[in-house]
């Protein structure tokens, strides 16, 4: 097309100058859509049927035509010199404003975008093309459904790429029209280089040079103050709020019902905050609405949804992403499933903006949300008295968290529940925080509430921040405190806990004619390394339930080493996420002279361990999930963490429980409460396989009790097997070969 129009013109002007045909071709086009308003009276035409869209057309090919014949590269040619100096640009953004003919928006919008990408020419510093293109940003992304929402996101998207290419170019987009209130930018030390040179026709002296624009280093005011150029309407800028940019025009492009539209938008601003400019991030969050006004819409659509929702139907939407928002149409309807499919689709686009933002818009956008949705939406709701509220909040939370993947806002979301106080706390501790609510919810008179708080703290233990475990378990066991200090090593297991008082070892048990499975054997001594061999520690969870009370060897889908296999699976992802974090490789070494300190688990073992305690008298379901956390407690590599909770031969320290001791005297109840249920052990096969969905359900006596024998029985074998994998007896883990049930 440019090189058949370069012939036409060569050829109907013969052997004078082709620039100066190029600017009459050029001018009359423009005389002849300025033409057509002086002398058309028909207002119903669309403006596509007239002849304005080709007239636009010409001028920006004879625009492209004539920078590609230009001898000096970077000098402007006729063309453009007249472009810029009849401020034509100024002139179609007022028809587009006015939108006649109707359409002339739509042409308008097309025309920018083509003129800006097709002209290699740097335009945008000059104040007669950039103040325009802030017009015609705030005609767009105004109202929802317009019909040039498609014309507006490629228009956006032209413009991100030439900031993206030049950051500098932010501030002159940027610079719009402000609302009430005046304040001086804040002042960054960081500025961008200005080669003038390379933008600018030195030679210019008309008023289409390029204006001096804003600052990025935060003088915008001063800078439009002293520009001779602006309108008389904003010479005296108000330093305030931005009221409509190139910011708030993607937002509200980003909200479209079309779904390619608002996908473009996304990615139109996700290009704009990746910039690599420090100079252009610090602006970016310092002089325009960016952060807050992401974040406002993240809270608009949390507002929107129902008061009340399952629990069960928002994890049914996991795996929502911000690039497919909508809800999955296989599964079930569910009232506000588009408003969770809506929120969550943003919540993964605030992540992954967060994730390839630079740094410093990442951590003011985290800030951001944190600020606006956890602390002034979510907080109010978690500490509520209602119920519904507490559980929505809390279900909603978890999936969050589930989906969250970005370091910032994992910082911040880490530090809204579980605070930054890093001394560890006493037994009689009652503090106000919102982490000492939430672990007392894991004890709530509701299960519901209990179950899908456990489920929130379990999400939370997979993240990969090292501020989790230190402030929910390890700052109360640094030093060992739950070792007995000064004495000497114990001969076997029976003399590390106070048997004489426990009903497991009673002599009306051991009367009874119901025996455990394995008497306790005498404590190996440690190892080489220092730790209690292994097999000693698995026969001793594997051993701990009766043979009365176990079902799972008539069933061969739950044997020992499906959890062998399961176990090592979780054991090296876990590894592998906190291989950062410089754990050491062994306990603490005690010092014998050192007396002993009072112990406390902390609040949040001590939920659990009073939990597990009731295991024979809770829902099942309630149950699995006390376990699902501490399994997952037991999994990391940190070796107070396995002392505590996986050492059965440890010296606790008067007055102190370990897991195994909870368990320990869960079966001395268990084995006395045995007595009281008539055919016990065919009721208790009869239980796991209507868990197992083998026969039908009904209902039978002592149903919970069976229930909670079924989990424990589960619980000891999981626990052996991660023992099991985490120190392993032989070899790599991979040579694993698991021990036959209920031995090894």
């Amino acid at each position: 097309m440019l090189s058949r129009l370069g012939a036409l013109l060569q050829e109907a002007v013969g052997a004078r100058d082709p620039s100066i045909d190029l600017l009459q071709a050029f001018v009359e086009h423009w005389k002849g859509i300025t033409q057509y308003y002086i002398e058309s009276t028909d207002e119903n035409t669309p403006a596509k049927k007239t002849d304005i869209p080709w007239r636009l057309k010409q001028m920006l090919d004879i625009l492209v035509y004539e920078e590609r014949q230009q001898a000096a590269a970077g000098e402007a040619g006729p063309c453009l010199e007249y472009l810029l100096q009849h401020k034509i640009l100024e002139t179609l953004c007022t028809l587009g404003k006015a939108e006649y003919p109707p359409g002339m928006r739509q042409q308008v919008f097309q025309f920018f975008s083509r003129v800006l990408a097709q002209v290699q020419h740097p335009l945008l510093h000059y104040l007669s093309v950039h103040r325009p293109v802030q017009k015609l940003l705030r005609l767009g992304g105004t109202v929802p459904g317009s019909l040039t929402e498609k014309e507006e996101v490629q228009f956006t998207a032209v413009l991100c790429s030439k900031i993206q290419q030049d950051p500098e170019l932010l501030a002159y987009i940027l610079e719009g029209k402000k609302t009430v209130g005046r304040r001086k930018a804040p002042r960054d030390s960081t500025t961008l280089p200005r080669d003038t040179a390379s933008h600018r026709d030195k030679d210019h002296s008309h008023s289409s040079a390029p204006a001096r624009g804003p600052q990025l280093d935060g003088e915008l005011c001063g800078a439009q103050a002293s520009n001779s150029h602006l309108p008389a309407e904003t010479e005296e800028p108000d330093c305030g709020t931005w009221e409509s940019n190139l910011i708030t025009s993607l937002l509200g492009l980003c909200k479209s019902k079309k779904s390619r539209v608002a996908l473009k938008a996304q990615e139109n601003l996700l290009l704009l905050v990746s910039m690599a400019s420090q100079a252009a991030a610090t602006y970016l969050v310092q002089s325009s609405p960016c952060c807050p006004a992401i974040a406002e819409h993240l809270c608009q659509l949390y507002r929107s949804l129902p008061a009340f929702l399952d629990p069960a139907d928002i994890a049914a939407l996991e795996g929502i992403s911000w690039r497919l928002p909508s809800a999955p149409s296989d599964e079930g309807s569910f009232p506000g499933k588009e408003a969770l499919a809506a929120f969550l689709g943003w919540f993964d686009y605030c992540d992954h903006l967060i994730t390839e933002a630079h740094a410093v818009v990442a951590d003011a956008l985290a800030k951001a949300v944190a600020e606006k949705l956890f602390v002034e939406t979510l907080q109010p709701q978690l500490l509520h008295v209602s119920e519904q509220s507490i559980l929505t909040s809390t279900a909603l939370l978890t999936a969050m968290l589930r989906q969250l993947r970005s370091p910032a806002l994992l910082r911040e979301a880490v530090a809204f529940l579980l605070g930054t106080d890093p001394q560890p706390e006493g037994p009689e501790d009652n503090p106000c925080t919102l982490c000492a609510q939430l672990i007392r919810h894991c004890d709530h008179l509701s299960d519901e509430i209990s179950i899908a708080t456990l489920r929130l703290f379990e999400e939370l233990l997979q993240k990969p921040h090292e501020w989790i475990l230190r402030s929910l378990i390890l700052r109360h066991l640094e030093g060992r405190p739950y070792v007995a200090r000064g004495s000497p090593e114990p001969e076997s297991y029976e003399d590390t806990l106070d048997l004489e008082e426990d009903p497991y070892f009673t002599d009306g048990f051991l009367g009874s004619g119901l025996q455990p499975s394995a008497k306790p054997r005498p404590a190996p001594g440690p190892s080489a390394d220092g730790k209690t061999a292994v097999t000693e520690i698995v026969n001793s969870f594997l051993c701990l339930v009766p043979e009365e009370a176990k079902t799972s060897a008539f069933l061969e889908e739950t044997g020992y080493d499906t959890y062998v296999h399961d176990a090592y699976g979780l054991f090296q992802e876990c590894s592998s996420r906190v291989a950062s974090w410089g754990w050491p490789p062994g306990p603490a070494p005690l010092d014998p002279h050192e007396p002993e300190r009072p112990f406390f688990e902390g609040h949040f073992l001590r939920v659990l361990f009073d939990r597990m305690s009731r295991i024979l008298d809770q829902p099942y379901s309630l149950n699995l999930q006390v376990t699902s956390v501490l399994s997952r407690l037991a999994l990391f590599p940190h070796p107070h963490i396995h002392e505590y909770l996986l050492d059965p031969y440890i010296s606790l320290a008067p007055g102190c429980r370990s897991l195994f001791s909870v368990l320990v005297r869960v079966i001395g109840d268990l084995m006395q409460r045995i007595q009281r249920v008539p055919q016990f052990p065919g009721k208790l096969l009869l239980v796991r396989k209507q868990l197992m969905g083998q026969v039908p359900g009904e209902q039978l006596d002592h149903q919970t009790l069976l229930q909670g024998v079924v989990v424990l029985e589960e619980f000891c074998k999981e626990l052996a097997a991660i023992a099991f994998v985490k120190f392993p007896p032989r070899g790599p883990h991979l040579n694993l070969s698991p021990p036959p049930e209920g031995q090894v």
